[in-house]
């Protein structure tokens, strides 16, 4: 038997610092005696989290969302986007289906949610456009957790709106038995022909864990209720190593993966050029921790994480592919955090973090990208500090406090204010700006009884602008932009409130999360109404038609919504547990001056029944998107749908002696009606429909 200590809500987020035990117990609940189980997945059985459950960190003050492997694997989902698209509170970009694909959390994107795995940045290029993908594949992930909220403190100013991090056991955080434990994994999908596979190996020796995957996903143009999506193929594989030294009071690790992938970009234009994406990146990771024993400091962690990026977009050309654009990311990011031993006080126990954080990054483009964005490098310090007053044992008290500093030099562009060449040429110029953002903020978390846990907190959150939205300049044939920045833009600021309530156990689970938040300086991609074509001089009124112009521009705004999901266990039929589940999300956005903020999801409401028993699972789900009528400037309404899926999935174990612990298999239908779907927050939502009905067969084996 081994202790798992709790887990501390210092941050709120203590799902992604605790890295002593396994994955699986990084939930927050009490203290709990579990034998130490082989993989991840069997400390989630051991905690009660059951197949099909509804899975939040009910005592965290912001919202925290958990997929677990299982519905990873029952999603088949080929990016986080496609992954995380129905829950409450998350659409995607879908720019790409399959392929490009990026979470957005609140009508948030790019450069306000932070990709990251295990800690670490995706140190790619997807917060640039909606076209790059995040190499990340959900393949390698054993979970994913989604934090909505007031968040950003501790991972820099990019998590303004919300937080995906992947978790997985690239870099071993603990060491198990002896021997070598794993899980093989594959599936069959009939919408797009596809097939995909994946590895992983888990093994200890000494005093030395270590670990292996690998994955590949090949699935061509995915069939819509109209016909094909011509160019909208994906393949894409990719493996990793890693390795742990443990010691007696903690360990200190480190894995190297590649992500590689080539895919095509759908729409009219892009389509009939074949355009395509060919993207590959080196990743060097590390992490430890050291615990101590003294009076003053409990642990010290660290996550260090380094990478050379870089992608093709390509296109035909004579009966040839050509790279028109490259674009290349170098990039290093490192954090380090000192826990500190409680702390009694007259008002009650104090807990503290302090870190300090760093990152560097150089983007370096050529071809059409290099009109796009000419090489920029960013630098930034950051220090942050946590505290949690625990005044009974039912009432927590949180505050915190983050100082940056961030650097972002390139070559800006001054524009005419019309963005019509007829009111003169760009003039490009070296430029430098430097920011200080600063933020901070409290919250109070009550359990109420019940299994009930409710929380309000308020933040206050400052964001820099970025490489992107300073410098760009040029035309972005991927994506059918023309994009402007503007050197002269300010720090965007956030004033957040939000209340929460959540129950994560018994018959009766859910979830509810209402926020509003008032922005100074909301930073977004404007639609001009003009096009272009390869340059400037094309636009408006020069005659270009391909691109749409894009102007990144700053107005205050106000977003306010709210996310409710929930699950009821009605009985037992058939020696199983039956139940109904539901969920509801929304989010309202407007400028200062009454318009609307552009590409903001609709209204959705859904539900369904479930069934489940140690073996069986089944759920049916019915997803309403309304009508998106409230649009933007340059903007199109967006019909609903109605998104009907359906599973059935069953685990066995198998004989001891097998070679071989379990095996579970499972069909998966999504879009049952063929719905026309088009997601209203895609820049190309006109053009491509996403996928129709399909059917898909996997199964896991676990050894």
């Amino acid at each position: 038997m081994s202790r798992l200590r709790p887990l501390s809500t210092v941050a709120g987020l203590a799902l992604l610092t605790a890295a002593a035990g396994p994955a699986g117990a990084q939930t927050a609940l009490p203290e709990i005696l579990i034998e130490a189980p082989r993989n991840p997945e069997g400390a989630r059985r051991d905690l009660g989290l059951s197949e099909g459950q509804l899975q939040v960190i009910d005592r965290a003050f912001v919202p925290v969302t958990v997929v677990p492997e299982s519905e990873i694997r029952r999603n088949g989902g080929g990016t986080l986007g496609d992954q995380l698209n129905n829950l409450p509170g998350v659409t995607s970009s879908s720019f790409a289906p399959g392929g490009a694909s990026r979470p957005i959390i609140r009508g948030l994107d790019n450069t306000r949610v932070r990709m990251q795995e295990n800690g670490i940045g995706a140190q790619d290029v997807s917060d640039l456009s909606e076209d790059h993908a995040v190499p990340i594949d959900p393949l390698a992930a054993e979970r994913i957790e989604v934090i909505r909220g007031p968040a950003a403190l501790r991972f820099g100013s990019q998590a303004i709106g919300g937080v995906v991090n992947v978790t997985n056991e690239r870099i071993p955080t603990r060491l198990g038995p002896p021997g070598i434990s794993g899980t093989a994994t594959g599936s069959l999908s009939s919408v797009d022909n596809g097939i995909d596979g994946a590895m992983r190996v888990r093994g200890s020796s000494g005093q030395w864990a270590y670990s292996a995957d690998v994955f590949g996903r090949n699935a061509g143009d995915y069939a819509t209720p109209q016909g094909r999506q011509a160019n909208s193929f994906a393949r894409t594989f990719g493996g990793s190593f890693g390795a742990s030294y443990f010691f007696d009071q903690g360990y200190i690790g480190a894995a190297i993966s590649q992500f590689r992938s080539l895919y095509g970009i759908p729409g009219i234009e892009s389509a009939a050029t074949r355009t395509r994406i060919d993207m590959i990146q080196t990743r060097l990771t590390s992490k430890g921790e050291i615990r101590f024993d003294g009076q003053v400091v409990d642990t010290i962690r660290f996550w260090l994480g380094g990478t050379l990026y870089r992608h093709n977009e390509q296109a035909l050309d004579a009966g040839q592919f050509q790279t028109a654009a490259t674009f290349r990311n170098q990039e290093i990011e490192g954090r380090v955090e000192t826990a500190f031993r409680p702390l009694a006080t007259p008002l009650g126990t104090l807990n503290s973090v302090f870190g300090v954080q760093f990152g560097a990054a150089r983007l370096g483009t050529s071809g059409e990208a290099g009109g796009l964005l000419a090489p920029a490098n960013s630098r930034t310090v950051a220090a942050f500090l946590f505290n949690e007053l625990e005044l009974t044992r039912t009432t927590r008290l949180q505050a915190s406090a983050r100082i940056e500093q961030a650097r972002v030099a390139g070559t800006a562009a001054a524009f005419p204010g019309t963005y019509d060449p007829l009111g003169g040429l760009p003039v490009e110029f070296g430029a430098v700006r430097n920011f200080t953002p600063m933020s901070g903020s409290i919250g109070l978390l009550q359990e109420l009884g019940g299994g009930w846990v409710t929380s309000l907190t308020g933040s206050y959150v400052e964001r820099a602008p970025r490489a992107q939205e300073l410098y760009s300049k040029g035309p972005h044939d991927a994506s059918g932009t023309f994009e402007i920045g503007d050197p002269n833009l300010t720090k965007e600021k956030a004033q957040t409130i939000e209340l929460g309530l959540r129950r994560s156990q018994g018959s009766w689970r859910a979830e509810a999360t209402a926020f509003y938040t008032r922005y100074n300086g909301f930073i977004y991609k404007r639609l001009t109404g003009l096009t272009c074509g390869d340059d400037f001089g094309s636009c408006g009124s020069g005659g270009g038609t391909e691109l749409r112009q894009v102007v990144f521009t700053q107005q205050d705004a106000t977003f306010y919504g709210a996310e409710l999901r929930g699950q009821v266990d009605l009985g037992e039929i058939a020696g199983g547990t039956f139940g109904v589940e539901g969920q509801y999300d929304f989010v309202r956005a407007r400028f200062a001056d009454g318009t609307n903020v552009p590409r903001i999801p609709p209204h959705r409401l859904g539900g369904g029944l479930f069934w489940r028993d140690a073996n069986w699972f089944a759920r049916v789900t019915l997803l309403h998107a309304f009508a998106q009528n409230q649009t933007a400037t340059a903007e199109t309404p967006t019909p609903g749908y109605n998104l009907l899926n359906a599973e059935i999935s069953y685990r066995m174990a198998l004989k001891p002696g097998s070679g071989a612990e379990s095996l579970t298999f499972g069909l998966v239908g999504t879009n049952l009606l063929d719905a026309d779907i088009r997601n209203h927050v895609s820049f190309k939502k006109d053009e491509v429909l996403m996928p129709g009905r399909g059917v898909r067969f996997f199964t896991t084996v676990r050894f």
